[in-house]
């Protein structure tokens, strides 16, 4: 018999919006990924426990100043929101909108783990979509509040001419902050379900799943309170996101919970069906932890070490770029073995430095660390580890306008970024490293230099991590090299070593 743990959560890292899906006895999720590129990252599992990274919907989406990181702004909590993915007829599709494009994007493709997406652009904004194929029609139900449903082609390509395009219903706003949004639609056993999360304002004053049904697509409506439950976590409660049912016939819920600084931590909880309704956990509690009949497996990580040893310039999928890189200006073959980050124009912070690479932390605690080269950065260059998220810290080299290099810890505060400290250092590397402790919400992040990589010194101060919407993202891993004054120095990172803090 097939038995396996499921503890909440499955993924103590940000992968918030989550989409999933089951074709055979494999399991899909697509998630938010805003500014990062590629983006929409696809995983895959075979017991919704261990989730492994397999394909990118895009490399990047738009090629414009905003998308490159150059109009002093960039796409900051924009980009991809919330995509909707499905499997229709051999064809897997993925839909989002883009807030800074005010477009509608419908991506798909016959082989989701290895192919390339077919892209289709749809002028408008469809907020949160949730995509249902229905007896040869295919619908996109979106919106916050004010639920429209829109009918696409039958290649999900376009609008349809004459097809539905209206209002469906208006869900409750008495009480509720945030009115309902993150559509996940299905039909089952002749009934219409829709999925939302909603954010009362009153009673216990956190996010809950609520459930829509109607024996027609265009309503009524009758609607019902699925789930209101933090899973004992600082009343953060568990909502938005959809259902899926497993080859012995099991059905799970995979939501995500606000978990601070981290991010939005993706939850499975088991469902039962009550007289047709949905139903998670035993009187409205939803367990932390339980046993699935679906096999074990191994773990692959979704954090990884990398020791830069590529034959060509294409990175781990684990790897993202913070808004579309400059390919010209990175490369792991030109000096086997590392990563040259080259700067290629001027920023006046980490924030909005071009080609800084990253990975997500996790939780409970986690670190990295990197060997740095500065032998051929300039004046005005800054290169090192940066805890990413609009309240940033980093600790690395800068060289001075005289040429004098040393080691700094900086920090994003109300004021902007602040040097906290910086000491003189000799010689052509360093070795550095961030602490990431996200126990019960600590959100402190701490910094360290060394000249050796065995004697470690704390520079600066700890930062006080937070989770902002101007980012939209938990914090990340990020190697950076920006050039303040003249661009054309570049900086080599030997390795980024990755493992959990003891």
């Amino acid at each position: 018999m097939n038995r396996t743990v499921i503890t909440n959560p499955v993924i103590w890292a940000d992968v918030p919006d989550v989409s999933v899906i089951r074709v055979g006895s494999t399991f899909y999720m697509v998630s938010t990924s805003m500014h990062t590129m590629p983006g929409c990252p696809i995983m895959k599992s075979q017991n919704l426990k261990h989730w492994e990274i397999v394909n990118y919907v895009f490399d990047t989406l738009e090629d414009n100043e905003a998308h490159r990181l150059q109009d002093g702004v960039g796409i900051y909590g924009k980009g991809s929101w919330a995509a909707s993915l499905r499997y229709h007829d051999g064809m897997f599709y993925v839909c989002f909108s883009s807030n800074d494009m005010n477009r509608f994007y419908v991506y798909k493709t016959a082989d989701i783990e290895n192919g390339r997406w077919e892209r289709s652009v749809i002028e408008g904004l469809r907020h949160d979509p949730a995509l249902l194929f229905d007896e040869n029609r295919v619908y996109a139900f979106h919106g916050n509040g004010d639920i429209r449903i829109t009918e696409l082609t039958a290649d999900a390509a376009a609008l349809q001419p004459g097809g539905i395009h209206q209002l469906l219903l208006e869900t409750e706003r008495e009480g509720i902050g945030l009115r309902c949004e993150g559509c996940h639609a299905y039909k089952l056993n002749g009934y219409y379900y829709l999925f939302f999360i909603e954010w009362p304002s009153v009673g216990n004053r956190r996010r809950r799943q609520v459930v829509y049904r109607s024996r027609e697509l265009l309503g009524p409506y009758e609607r019902r309170i699925m789930l209101d439950d933090d899973l004992g976590y600082f009343n953060n409660g568990v909502a938005q996101g959809g259902i899926v049912d497993t080859p012995a016939g099991e059905w799970y819920a995979v939501l995500f919970q606000d978990h601070g600084a981290v991010g939005r931590v993706p939850c499975v909880l088991p469902l039962h069906w009550e007289e047709g309704w949905p139903v998670i956990g035993t009187d409205g509690n939803a367990p932390k932890e339980f046993v699935a009949d679906l096999p074990d497996s191994q773990p692959t990580p979704l954090v990884i070490s990398d020791e830069f040893d590529y034959e060509a310039n294409k990175l781990a999928l684990n790897w993202q770029w913070n808004h579309n890189p400059d390919n010209r200006l990175w490369s792991v073959t030109a000096r086997p073995g590392w990563l040259r980050l080259t700067t290629g124009h001027i920023a006046d912070s980490v924030e909005f430095a071009r080609n800084t690479l990253t990975q997500r932390t996790e939780g409970p605690s986690c670190v990295a660390a990197t060997v740095l080269d500065f032998t051929n950065m300039k004046p005005g260059d800054h290169a090192g580890l940066v805890a990413l998220q609009h309240r940033f810290g980093t600790v690395g080299i800068r060289i001075a306008d005289n040429g004098e290099r040393y080691v700094a810890m900086s920090a994003n505060t109300d004021v902007g970024e602040q040097e906290i400290e910086q000491v003189v250092v000799n010689g052509s590397t360093i070795h550095l490293k961030i602490e990431f402790d996200f126990v019960n919400s600590n959100d402190l992040a701490s910094f360290y230099y060394s000249s050796d990589g065995s004697k470690w010194k704390r520079i600066g101060r700890e930062l006080k991590m937070e989770y902002t919407l101007d980012h939209f993202m938990g914090y990340r891993i990020g190697l950076f090299n920006y050039a303040s004054q003249q661009a054309g120095g570049y900086a080599d990172f030997d390795y980024f070593r990755y493992g959990r803090a003891e």
